[in-house]
């Protein structure tokens, strides 16, 4: 029987696991516990190489090897067996309680509704004829349509599914490489898991503590970076070699015109806004109504009015002052009215003489004499300080009555605000130069297709990054959101609602189990000292931060290969972190540099899974190897991404910085 090579790959990957082990078990003279939690770490990984569940395979070893820890001392077997079924209890119940959470099934609800709308049909063909004239812009289209569509519903294998079926043929049709559309196609899909709202952000955020918020904030302009990373290799490659991606012809650049716009004589490449102006008051617009006219004209000037109400918002906002409270009326404590010290008496009366304790005999006459002169002098210094202290705050309040002068209301606009305005004006006008009828179908396409999704990514996303909703009321806000539009396109009906209701609780579940696992797992190791051998043994090689970024990265990189994102964070993030501190590691900047990396997790064989789903649905003539090699140079971009992460982390930091610090 012939092995196929990704078979070979497994298994020599698990020879190499299990070699490790043992060499790691003989070359020790006394086995630890802790060389046992790393024994289980290897044979965790083995059985999950395997094929066994990755949840049931974490709480089956954990709790074994917990006994084991439990047991190696002076416990019972009876004794160790309660205390590992208590450990269970309360490592599930610690994820239960988790509310970070409850945001996974309602971000997954509202990919499976968005994906069910059936919008990406429309989204690829407004946006392959937008950018028609962009070197090889069916690629640039099907890497944007990827982006957006993964952002909003973060489900991989959907968006790669959905794509090779609409996007492959039209792209083998226009005879672009194999290689290439099968990359384009494979890593796009892929974004999902970068760009916020992510659920791979929410599964590192609660295995290692760090606020969902900030790193939905963080990973914004990573996930723009690489995506933007890849559309310039595909522009790149379509201007190195155009036979891998030739331009679109004139007739699959054609957008028919309707009816009515073609009765007022419109043309393609007619200036759309000039010409129904011109039919508003001419004879031309005998066969169309006004209503459907001004309609058009509406949508044309949208562009304009929108820039206009942003333009008039955003310049009340810069030229107001906001006022600083200040609070000069109050005075210091005691400075509201004299006080007569001979004539006081305080709240609490002095006990009477009688029945109290007396002076002992010849006390009054035995005791200190005040100094000569001193009961003369303190009564007269006291009112005059006294009446000065009175006097202070009244005439403070007074000169400052006097000098006060009325608190400016606005101030002049900033530099910068004139100069995004002058942008902004220059792209109006570039905009409204070349609208040609043509421009303005396509224009209306989008308005159907890419700026809902568009305004349901950024309202879930802006709603988090701007604290007005925590990551859960977001999910909500965009689970709803999902409902409406699929409402709106007329694709709500009840078979919608239960498969998106069925495929929810079925994710939600395996990342639930996956995290009770974990927890399971990790506290295994800890029990039996893993950690602090891992710790050990990392801190003798006496490694500077740059070189254990490396070494992190290339581990997870190498990870990638064999397991699956959601593995490798459950799993292996709760040994990386706690040897972040001793390194100086923000726990944010790491989390950002490894959701890059995992990027490679579905592009790296054998276990790369965008390379099935599309090797699913592909033509017959498409094979794996393609699909692995058009993969390749997408990874190498992912690498450079993280170089460049690395090296300018204001890339990820800043906006977290702005916003939250």
């Amino acid at each position: 029987m012939k092995i196929r090579k990704e078979l070979w790959f497994g298994f020599s990957l698990m020879a190499l696991i299990g070699a490790a082990a043992l060499t790691m078990v003989f070359s020790v003279d006394t086995m630890t516990n802790g060389h046992y939690g790393l024994l289980m770490l290897s044979l965790v990984v083995v059985a999950i190489m395997l094929g066994f569940p990755t949840a049931f395979t974490l709480m089956g070893m954990g709790m074994m090897f917990a006994f084991f820890a439990y047991h190696s001392g002076t416990q019972t077997a009876g004794g160790a067996m309660q205390q590992t079924l208590d450990l269970m209890v309360q490592r599930a119940f610690s994820v239960m309680g988790n509310d970070v959470l409850i945001s996974i099934p309602l971000f997954v609800f509202m990919g499976y509704l968005v994906e069910r709308a059936n919008l990406i049909d429309k989204l690829f063909r407004s946006l392959h004829l937008a950018l028609a004239r962009v070197p090889g812009s069916l690629g640039v289209a099907t890497l944007v349509t990827c982006a957006v569509f993964a952002t909003a519903t973060g489900i991989v294998g959907a968006v790669v599914t959905l794509m090779g079926l609409l996007a492959l043929p039209q792209m083998l049709r226009a005879g672009y490489d194999v290689r290439l559309s099968a990359g384009v196609i494979t890593a796009g899909g892929c974004l999902g898991i970068l760009i916020p709202p992510s659920v791979l952000l929410i599964v590192y955020g609660a295995t290692a503590g760090v606020s969902v918020v900030q790193l939905y904030a963080g990973a914004f302009f990573p996930g723009i970076m690489l995506a933007g990373l890849y559309i310039l290799y595909v522009i790149i490659m379509a201007k190195i070699k155009p036979d891998w991606a030739p331009p679109l012809t004139e007739a699959q650049r054609f957008v028919p015109l309707p009816a009515p716009l073609m009765a007022i004589g419109a043309t393609g490449n007619g200036w759309a806004v000039s010409n129904l102006f011109k039919a508003l008051h001419g004879k031309r617009n005998q066969d169309v109504s006004t209503k459907y006219l001004l309609g058009q004209l509406g949508i044309a000037l949208l562009p304009a009015i929108l820039f206009a109400a942003v333009a008039i918002s955003s310049y009340q906002s810069a030229t107001t002052v906001v006022p600083v409270e200040t609070y000069e009326e109050l005075q210091p404590m005691g400075a509201g009215a004299s006080v007569d010290e001979n004539n006081y008496q305080g709240s609490l009366a002095d006990p009477p003489s009688s029945g109290g304790l007396d002076e002992p005999p010849g006390a009054e006459e035995d005791s200190l004499a005040a100094p000569p002169g001193a009961e003369e002098d303190a009564p007269a210094e006291a009112p005059a300080a006294n009446a000065d202290a009175v006097a202070e705050p009244g005439a403070a309040a007074a000169a400052a009555s006097d000098t006060a002068e009325p608190a400016a209301t606005t101030k002049p606009a900033s530099m910068s605000f004139w100069i995004g305005l002058a942008v902004g004006l220059l792209a109006m006008v570039v905009f409204y130069a070349i609208l040609s009828f043509t421009r303005l179908e396509v224009f209306k396409m989008l308005l159907s297709s890419f700026f809902p999704l568009l305004v349901l990514i950024m309202s879930v996303l802006g709603s988090i990054v701007f604290g007005l909703a925590t990551p859960t009321e977001a999910a909500a806000v965009g689970a709803f959101g999902g409902f409406l539009l699929a409402a709106a396109y007329r694709q709500l009906t009840f078979n919608v609602v239960k498969e998106s209701v069925f495929l929810t609780a079925k994710t939600s579940a395996m990342v639930c189990w996956l995290f009770v696992g974990s927890a399971i797992f990790s506290a295994a190791f800890a029990l039996l000292g893993g950690q602090e051998l891992v710790e050990t043994w990392v801190l003798s090689m006496n490694l500077s931060k740059t070189e254990f970024l490396i070494l992190s990265q290339v581990l997870i990189f190498i990870l990638g290969w064999p397991l699956e994102w959601t593995e490798i964070i459950v799993i292996f993030m709760p040994i990386f972190i706690p040897l972040l501190d001793n390194f100086g590691v923000d726990p944010l900047f790491f989390g950002l540099l490894v959701a890059l990396n995992l990027q490679t997790a579905f592009l790296s064989p054998p276990v790369a899974m965008s390379a099935f789903y599309l090797k699913g649905v592909a033509p017959k003539h498409v094979t794996l190897n393609q699909i692995f090699a058009g993969m390749l140079p997408f990874m190498g971009i992912q690498i450079l991404a993280i170089v460049l992460l690395y090296q300018f982390p204001a890339i990820g930091m800043w906006l977290p910085q702005v916003l939250y610090r």
